[in-house]
């Protein structure tokens, strides 16, 4: 398993779908982009903020219940991609593993500060290597910040689109080559 962090979200002009960005820790820092639904992503970044509702939603009623029956949420797993749908697992106390969708389990894990993990096989078959030109990557992570405000998907989703487009307009092909090669 190798551990990655939630970059942010995104929106694929192509699918106009949200995708939650995931990106390794260390070693070659691939990402791995996996589509969810709107108000999944509306969930994910409530999550990524630490949003307080007055009455818990779904993720927070997991958690309580997982609580008030002595478990711990002590990772988050991202185990496979079959058929083009990724798998996930709820990683708990004492081993315990409950299967769930990735968007759900990685909103319960940012909830719970568990570590992800995503299996090396999903990783080499559905990952990319992005090579940000220098000092782009704050200017790509504040694009991806700004799409996790879903607050009005249709809206935030145009905005994106303008925001990845005009990110698209200063990229050339050499921005994408391996430094060291």
């Amino acid at each position: 398993m190798v551990q990655v962090r939630v970059q942010g979200l995104a929106v694929v002009a192509q699918e106009s779908a949200p995708v939650v960005m995931l990106r390794e820790e260390s070693g070659s820092r691939r990402w791995l982009a996996i589509t969810i639904g709107a108000p999944e992503a509306q969930e994910l970044a409530a999550a990524q903020e630490q949003v307080v509702s007055a009455r818990p939603g779904t993720v927070e009623l997991i958690i309580e219940v997982l609580a008030a029956l002595g478990q711990r949420v002590e990772r988050i797993e991202i185990t496979q991609l079959l058929d083009s749908i990724f798998h996930a697992d709820l990683v708990l106390t004492g081993g315990v593993r409950v299967s769930a969708r990735p968007s759900d389990a990685i909103a319960i894990g940012l909830r719970t500060h568990a570590p992800l993990e995503v299996a090396e096989a999903v990783l080499d078959e559905a990952a990319v290597d992005v090579t940000v030109a220098a000092g782009d990557e704050a200017s790509l992570g504040s694009a991806l910040e700004a799409a996790a405000d879903l607050e009005e998907p249709a809206e935030a989703a145009e905005d994106e689109i303008r925001r990845f487009r005009d990110l698209l307009d200063d990229v050339s092909p050499e921005d994408f080559r391996d430094p060291d090669a």
